[in-house]
């Protein structure tokens, strides 16, 4: 942990650890007044809503927070599943405390309980396309990721934002923690969540409003592809194996993006077509668009 924690910054203690909060805009004028919580995606932490954060209105009380390990977080006793993560979250809402209407966005995922979803990961994800496919990791091998996707030319954060988020990434405790829930624990969560069978109890939020964002997950692995290839990665049938997947991934995605819109009989499903799957770094105006949907749907 840093010595020096950032103005807007305060550590939360959730019992066996303590989180780092950070408050962005001014306190709520009521306690009737929505607040947005921004939740990062796996082996990322909360400097990629930055862009997001700068462009809500200012009157918009927000929080970003770091999970457990990343940052200014200090690490947990427990194992980074996504049902470990929803109970610290569900702690630092309670101890922080965060006591006015919540609207809470989430990027990446495994997701559930969300009322807005940024090309989040549905619980079955990997049973229709697997983001973490060898062939496809074979094709880009030693690929600079942010690079190929497009996200490092196309983002929307300042200079000073982009060269905090990548520095933080290249920390060794950001690659521990990232390590942890990346390679250890993305698979197993997902069947956990799927074993609850929370589609048979569809609408889970009822008449909350939901929004679900979806990005073209094609430009990804484009971009990954095209730059392996420059490389000479890849034997020609692991190529077209993953030209294949390329072919098909919007579509599967939009299907499982559709899926979310269960979760409640209030809904609206956008697709970013310019982005890929960090919608928040290089269209965060979408995002923003959706906060206030959400808001005034409420």
């Amino acid at each position: 942990m840093v010595s020096t924690l950032p103005s807007n910054c305060h550590l939360v203690d959730i019992g066996t650890h303590s989180l780092a909060l950070y408050t962005h805009g001014p306190e709520p004028s009521s306690p009737a007044d929505p607040v947005v919580l921004f939740i990062s995606g796996v082996a990322s932490d909360a400097l990629n809503w930055q862009a997001v954060v700068r462009l809500l209105s200012p009157s918009i009380r927000s929080y970003t927070y770091d999970r457990s390990g990343y940052r200014n977080s200090e690490c947990s006793p427990l194992t980074p599943t996504a049902e470990n993560v929803a109970l610290e979250l569900s702690l630092l809402i309670e101890k922080a405390p965060i006591t006015n209407p919540l609207v809470i966005v989430g990027h990446s995922g495994p997701a559930c309980f969300r009322t807005m979803l940024v090309d989040a990961n549905h619980e079955t994800a990997p049973l229709v396309m697997d983001v973490n496919d060898p062939i496809l990791w074979t094709v880009a091998a030693s690929v600079e990721a942010y690079s190929a996707w497009g996200v490092e030319a196309e983002h929307k954060l300042t200079q000073e934002e982009w060269d905090a988020f990548k520095a933080a990434e290249a920390t060794d405790k950001f690659k521990l923690i990232a390590d942890k829930e990346e390679l250890e624990n993305y698979l197993p969560s997902f069947e956990a969540l799927r074993k609850k069978e929370l589609g048979k109890r569809q609408p889970l939020l009822g008449d909350k409003p939901v929004y679900v964002i979806g990005g073209t997950r094609s430009k990804d692995w484009s971009g990954l592809y095209e730059a392996g290839v420059a490389k000479g990665n890849g034997t020609e049938e692991q190529r077209k194996h993953v030209q294949e997947m390329i072919r098909t991934v919007d579509a599967k995605n939009e299907g499982l993006m559709k899926e979310f819109l269960k979760l409640s009989t209030k809904g609206e499903l956008v697709f970013a077509a310019k982005s890929g799957h960090f919608v928040q770094m290089t269209e965060p105006e979408i995002v923003v668009d959706g906060v206030k949907w959400v808001i005034s749907s409420s």
